[in-house]
Order: C-alpha cells, then sequence, then structure tokens
C-alpha cells in the first residue's frame, strides 16, 4: 500500500539539511556544556580560536586538542608565538607563503592578509596553488613570511625543499619551521630504501614520515641558506601561560629562520 500522501510535507527530503544542521546545533551546545567556561574562571584556554575551556580533550600520542577548533599543542605554540612575537598580525599588508595551512590558522590569516595570503599543498584540496615544496613556482624574492609545520619530514628531498623556502623569501622575510624533532638520538636517521608503510611506522613513527630529525636539524636549515633561533615555549610565554594552554614537551620546538646575508 502506498501511504506516502499521508506523510506531511514537512517531513520529506526538503527537511533533510535543517535537520543535519539541528543535529550540528545540538552537538555543539553538547561541546559547550562539557568544555566551555568564561574566559575569566576557565583554568585552559584556546590562544587560536579564543575559547575558555575546563580542559582540553586528549588525542594520539598523549597530545591534546581544542574542542572547538581542533588545535593541537603544536598549533597552540605557534600561534601564540605568531601572535606575541612577530608582527605578522598588526593589519599591514604582508605576502605570506602557507605550506599545508591549518585549518584555524588559513581562515584568520586569508582574512587579515587577503590576496597577500598564498595557501599552498600538493595534495591537499581547497588551497589556493598546488605545489610541490622542491620546485615552488614562485619567482625568488616572493614573501614576506612562510610557514611550514609538520611537513618536511614527509619530504624526501628536504634540503631542496629548505633551498626553495630561502629563495623565495624576501631578505628582511622570516620562516617559522616545525618537525618533529628529536635531538635526543643524536643525528638525523633516515633511509631511503625504505618505502614500506609498515616499516616506515615502525623507523621514523608514521607511515608516512621517511626520516626521524635530530640534533643537525639546524645544521640542515643554515646548510639551505638560513640563519636559525631555535624558540622554545618558556622562551616567551610564562609559565601560567604555559599551562593555561596546555602545552607541553609534545608541542617541540619552532625553528625561526631569516636568510642569510
Amino acid at each position: 500500500m502506498n501511504v506516502t500522501h499521508l506523510v506531511p510535507d514537512f517531513l520529506k527530503v526538503p527537511l533533510r539539511r535543517p535537520y543535519w544542521a539541528a543535529i550540528g546545533l545540538l552537538y555543539r551546545s553538547h561541546l559547550a556544556l562539557q568544555y566551555r567556561l568564561p574566559k575569566v574562571i576557565a583554568p585552559h584556554f584556546c590562544p587560536v580560536c579564543g575559547a575558555g575551556l575546563r580542559r582540553f580533550k586528549v588525542i594520539a600520542w598523549g597530545d591534546t586538542a581544542c574542542v572547538f577548533c581542533d588545535s593541537s599543542e603544536r598549533r597552540r605554540l605557534a600561534w601564540s608565538f605568531l601572535s606575541r612575537c612577530t608582527d605578522l598580525l598588526d593589519g599591514r599588508l604582508k605576502s605570506m607563503l602557507h605550506i599545508a595551512p591549518e585549518r584555524p590558522f588559513e581562515v584568520a590569516l586569508s582574512k587579515l592578509l587577503g590576496a597577500g595570503y598564498v595557501s599552498a599543498d600538493l595534495l591537499k584540496p581547497n588551497v589556493r596553488v598546488r605545489v610541490d615544496i622542491t620546485h615552488l613556482p614562485f619567482p625568488n624574492d616572493s614573501f614576506d613570511v612562510v610557514l611550514c609545520s609538520h611537513v618536511l619530514e614527509h619530504v624526501q628531498d628536504d634540503l631542496q625543499a629548505m633551498q626553495e623556502f630561502t629563495r623565495v623569501l624576501k631578505l628582511r622575510g622570516w620562516a617559522l619551521i616545525m618537525v618533529p624533532h628529536f635531538p635526543e638520538i643524536g643525528k638525523t636517521f633516515e633511509d631511503p630504501s625504505v618505502t614500506d608503510p609498515a616499516e616506515r611506522l615502525k623507523l621514523f613513527g608514521q607511515e608516512d614520515h621517511v626520516r626521524v630529525y635530530g640534533e643537525d636539524f639546524v645544521s640542515r636549515l643554515e646548510n639551505a641558506g638560513f640563519e636559525v633561533r631555535v624558540m622554545r615555549s618558556a622562551d616567551f610565554l610564562s609559565q601560567k601561560d604555559i599551562t593555561r594552554f596546555n602545552i607541553t614537551h609534545l608541542s617541540g620546538d619552532i625553528f625561526l629562520c631569516t636568510k642569510r646575508g
């Protein structure tokens, strides 16, 4: 028996989108009740999205993330540095190359920098330019800022990529580079002959990593033409902020690079 005519129109297909919108609203409300607190009393705070938090959620490897913007510890550290220690967010027009853009950063920076902001990636959709970072399609001295976090450990010829960053960076520009960094292992460990994902996971900690960076990472950047300052959280954040932002050793270090000469 066909009873379709008995079903009110408002219960049919056109309400699918409002239905999912309502589910999304309920989910966000649930997150707010579980995690959000007014900033003045919240024990934790996300410097990326500005949310006051009861706690951060635990993700892979014991890292933590903000439930509202998904910013991990290294992202919270990077954004704190960008906002406190650089002129990137001062409202003056700049040109910036952002490799493998983190979504919360991309939204804020594209709004702030407009046409000067160039997001780039080899595989990600919805970036402005698809690029292989070992062969960047930009003229020399194109950008005031280059931002590249946790990408070089995926790239076979990382020296070529670093040299490309140096080439496209303006003389008075700067690059913020981050990688998984383990100086305690000594020299960087890599083996180009290893291509099996399971073996890479075993040797390098992730299926698509091609090396583990050691104490010589700074010298690798210097060999590409950079002068390098290593910035740690305690160099520019108070202990109170480090605790509020829940930044631990898992955030790693920031390598602030300027063009030599």
